[in-house]
């Protein structure tokens, strides 16, 4: 038996051995397997007909490795439709198997960088993996032109240069960029239709994010199922009627406490224009119980939390900041990371959350 136990482990050294001085070998032997794997992953077709949400970045302008800029991915159907674009949006969107050849537009909520500043690279994204001939429609308040113009432009030498580079055979300019699609800034108990094709309709509602003007949040309707997301928003009661009754209610929250306890560090190590910062930012946000007495308030049937901040760098900090939640929200709460999805099958009343990263 101590033959055996010493030839076997004389055996699995030398393969490890032999495995170890291989492993480019190895590597390179394997690698068109796990890349014909990846470029055959299809999410959305993948799903059932329903209405599907996806954080494409869940954080905020905070750094953290598990939330990237603000980003939800909403598909309706076979459809693909983005609300606002962070910074490695859409780097999620393709770990997670979303082709771009789906994203038939994008909505703004409103015009602050950690929601922007990942468009130019989605836009690219879409025209050069997802060989879309036509600009990505960019919808938004007034200001969206400005915004659209502006990523155009800086985009224009690249564009240019990699059509002279491969091809218009292989890459042509109409399906470059983005177009504007601006709506006037919805009044105070207006759900405003944006966007209305087939079975899906697309509103946007005005919330309270001063003096950050205009801003909205979105509703998605798609046959029997329905989602709200509230882009950056103090606490709304506006938010809260647009929202009644919706399955799920994708909400931004900031944890005050924690944020406070942040200035006050920064205060005290001397840095007064971080604790400024810091200060300013808890009275335009919404706290995560804040947004679970919206959603208990509104009757939602599910509470996702996006936008996360700060960052949740250890695990004990994802419970302080739910801390206090379920004391005002009866119904299930998630709080969400990048490649967060939560499908919503038509015909169903279910909500289930996966995930995928």
């Amino acid at each position: 038996m101590k033959k055996a136990l010493v030839y076997l482990l004389l055996v699995a050294f030398v393969v490890g051995l032999f495995g170890y001085f291989l492993r480019a070998q190895i590597v390179m032997a394997i690698m068109p397997r796990v890349l014909a794997a990846n470029m055959e992953r299809d999410l959305v077709a993948d799903q059932p007909d329903g209405l599907h949400a996806i954080l494409c970045g869940a954080g905020s302008p905070l750094p953290d490795p598990n939330r990237s800029g603000p980003c939800v991915a909403v598909i309706a159907g076979n459809r693909v439709f983005v609300v606002d674009s962070g910074s490695g949006s859409g780097r999620v969107l393709q770990r997670i198997g979303v082709p771009f050849s789906y994203l038939d537009a994008v909505f703004l909520t409103h015009f602050h960088s950690d929601h922007i500043d990942g468009l130019g690279e989605l836009e690219v994204m879409r025209w050069a993996a997802g060989g879309r001939k036509e600009p990505v429609p960019v919808y938004g308040p007034e200001g969206v032109q400005d915004v659209v113009d502006g990523i155009n432009l800086a985009y224009r030498p690249s564009r240019a240069s990699r059509v002279a580079h491969h091809g218009e055979e292989v890459i042509t300019l109409d399906g470059a960029g983005g177009v504007a699609m601006p709506f006037p800034e919805p009044a105070l108990g207006e759900l405003l239709p944006v966007f209305s094709e087939g079975d899906l309709t697309v509103s946007a509602f005005r919330v309270n994010h001063f003096p950050v003007e205009p801003a909205v949040g979105d509703r998605f309707d798609y046959k029997d199922r329905s989602l709200v997301i509230s882009g950056d928003t103090a606490q709304s009661a506006n938010l809260e009627e647009r929202a009644a009754g919706v399955d799920l209610l994708l909400h931004e929250a900031l944890d005050a406490k924690v944020v406070a306890r942040m200035a006050a560090v920064s205060q005290e190590a001397g840095d007064l224009r971080r604790t400024k910062i810091l200060n300013d930012i808890l009275d335009y946000h919404t706290t995560p119980v804040e947004a679970a007495e919206s959603a208990q308030t509104a009757g939602v049937g599910h509470l996702l939390y996006y936008h996360v901040v700060p960052p949740l760098l250890l695990s004990p900090m994802e419970l302080i900041f739910v801390e206090g939640v379920d004391e005002v929200y009866d119904g299930p709460v998630t709080v969400g990371r990048d490649g967060t999805l939560v499908r919503m099958e038509s015909g169903s009343e279910e909500i289930e959350v996966e995930e995928l990263l």
